[in-house]
């Protein structure tokens, strides 16, 4: 058996729902699973193809009903049959893997660059410590003599 669902709603993309759908329907077993953003006129939609026996598809349908992310809002959701094909849950599975890592690839470059700067970074800090150090030292131990006088005077040495 084969479904197509339709999720329509102001916010169904950019909330993690392909991969809410995806690891539940991997969690109740089902065969086949494909999902994927579309406009539909206007409105956000994320249309998901499913295969699987009809209590697996009955289950995961009323999840869709019931459930979704946090930040989802969801106006819409239609069933339809449909008679084409559905990708394996698995390999849709390792095409979500391999999208999220080219989303990470840049963001990865960027932290690999920044960290050729610590190097200089910690050289000028170590720099400013050498030139407080002289100073500090020495209004250091006219405070420890100032805070010995005060509590001679207090009578507590």
């Amino acid at each position: 058996m084969k479904i197509k669902i339709k999720i329509t709603g102001r916010k169904v993309h950019d909330v993690g729902y392909r991969y809410f759908l995806m690891s539940n329907a991997i969690d109740l077993g089902l065969r086949g699973f494909h999902a994927s953003h579309r406009m539909n006129g206007k409105e956000p939609e994320v249309v998901v193809l499913i295969e699987g026996d009809e209590e697996t598809i009955a289950d995961f349908k009323k999840l869709v009903e019931t459930r979704k992310p946090e930040h989802a809002e969801v106006s819409n959701v239609a069933f339809e049959d449909y008679e084409g094909d559905v990708m394996r849950a698995g390999e849709y599975a390792q095409v979500c893997s391999a999208l999220q890592l080219n989303k990470a690839i840049s963001v990865l470059l960027e932290i690999r660059d920044n960290t050729k700067v610590i190097p200089q970074v910690l050289e000028e800090i170590k720099g400013l410590r050498e030139d407080i150090q002289p100073g500090y030292s020495t209004h250091f131990r006219q405070m420890q003599a100032d805070v010995k006088a005060i509590k001679e005077r207090l009578g507590m040495s």
